[in-house]
């Protein structure tokens, strides 16, 4: 019996650590499928099981035999190479935003609160005391559904009288609130008609404008999108966007939501490359956002990125608000000197023609769905015909509150200019 279970044993640690190199090989394809882009995200993970799997083995289950030997050294390759993708974001890694002594409270300073509030979430009231405890400037709340949009604007409007609105029951509604000023908001439907993104110029205390990029691409998953085609489509068109306005004139940019997706992935660094942004993360901790209810399955799924006119003041987790998500806090400063201490990434030789591979991808997407559609095949999801994979502007404007005294939801929309799904 004891030989049985020491069998067992042994074969369930080979088909552990067979299955965490397995995964790390899938990693290396750069295919949009849901099950392939999904080994991107456990990294942590698999450094810690498939370094377990080596010494677990080495130590009670090893004959020394040059196929054993190779299981182990697999095992171990597997973990460095694992945690050679994940580097930059331990705390002793180098930072690429540096600290300011400027305090929080400075006219050149921006707070941002980005929460998913998860739709089923009914713990409003943990939701607000959080954010409330947290004074930010700006929140950017994804995943609001209309019962989400009535009790943030009853409980928030006053306070944060510059609002964009468009909240929905399929897990893509956004909204923004901001107490300081608004500047020529757009909503937007850059890839998907359902999946919307906000962006707008905000005007910091010190009079200088800066730019937020509020976005939440659909994820690949086995039922609707099966590959992330859609998504990395989404931040390379953002990416491509912040790029091509900085050669017209130096614009402060931050870009945050829920993108779901790591960063450490290959569409995080594409587009980090693509848009010239800083991660304020690196150096300083993962900041694992999701899943918030599961200790052991948490990985860095809401992001913001930054331009380097900014330096760091703070950036932590708040407490757990009832979503699956925890919300991330940060606080920037504007420094015009900025830029000479923090060198910006620099586009590869390749990723210009990446981007536009997935932007083209998608735009294929989008034209197969209509031929779908318009045959009587009925696809999964609506399929949209969005002038952003043309290189146009997609907008809407009637659900933009850019005047304190406005307050105009997504329920005053002309569905004309902003369709719902």
């Amino acid at each position: 019996m004891s030989d049985l279970l020491f069998s067992i044993a042994r074969w369930l640690v080979v088909a552990l650590g067979l299955s965490m190199v397995g995964g790390t090989v899938l990693s290396w394809r750069r295919s949009p499928h849901w099950f392939i882009r999904g080994w991107d995200f456990p990294r942590v993970q698999i450094v810690c099981l498939a370094g377990l799997s080596a010494v677990l083995y080495k130590a009670f289950f090893s004959y020394d035999t040059w196929l054993e030997w190779g299981f182990v050294g697999l095992c171990a390759a597997c973990a460095g190479w694992q945690f050679y993708r994940i580097f930059p974001y331990v705390p002793f890694a180098p930072k690429h935003v540096e600290e300011t002594t400027e305090p929080a409270d400075a006219p050149s300073s921006l707070r941002l609160v980005a929460s998913n509030v998860l739709k089923e979430n009914e713990q409003h009231a943990r939701w607000l005391e959080v954010v409330r405890g947290t004074d930010p400037d700006l929140i950017l709340a994804v995943e609001v559904n209309e019962r989400w949009d009535d009790v943030i604007a009853d409980a928030l409007g006053d306070a944060y009288p510059y609002q964009v609105r468009y909240p929905q029951d399929n897990y893509y509604g956004m909204v923004l609130y901001s107490r300081l000023e608004l500047v020529d908001p757009e909503l937007r439907f850059i890839v998907q008609d359902d999946v919307p993104s906000i962006h707008t110029g905000v005007e910091l205390r010190c009079g200088r404008r800066i730019y937020l990029h509020g976005v939440h691409p659909r994820p690949p998953e086995p039922l609707r999108d099966e590959d992330a085609t859609a998504r990395d489509a989404e931040v390379v068109i953002v990416g491509r966007e912040i790029e091509a306005e900085a050669e017209d004139e130096q614009r402060p940019v931050v870009v945050a939501g829920d993108f779901n997706d790591v960063a450490w992935s290959h569409t995080s660094k594409l587009f980090q490359h693509v848009s010239h942004l800083l991660d304020p993360r690196k150096g300083r901790g993962f900041f694992n956002t999701f899943d918030a209810r599961y200790p052991l399955l948490r990985f860095p799924l809401d992001h913001v990125f930054h331009s380097n006119h900014f330096k760091l003041i703070n950036l932590e987790l708040l407490p757990f608000v009832g979503s699956d998500h925890f919300p991330v806090s940060i606080t920037l400063n504007y420094e015009p000197s900025a830029p000479v201490d923090q060198p910006e990434p620099q586009k590869r030789d390749t990723d210009e023609e990446e981007a536009q591979e997935k932007v083209q991808r998608a735009a294929e997407e989008n034209r197969e769905e209509t031929v779908m559609r318009n045959e009587g095949a009925h696809p999964q999801r609506e399929a949209p015909a969005h002038p952003d994979l043309n290189e146009e502007p997609a907008s809407t404007e009637d659900n933009i509150s850019p005047e304190p005294e406005d307050d105009i939801s997504s329920e005053d929309d002309d569905e004309e200019d902003a369709p719902r799904p």
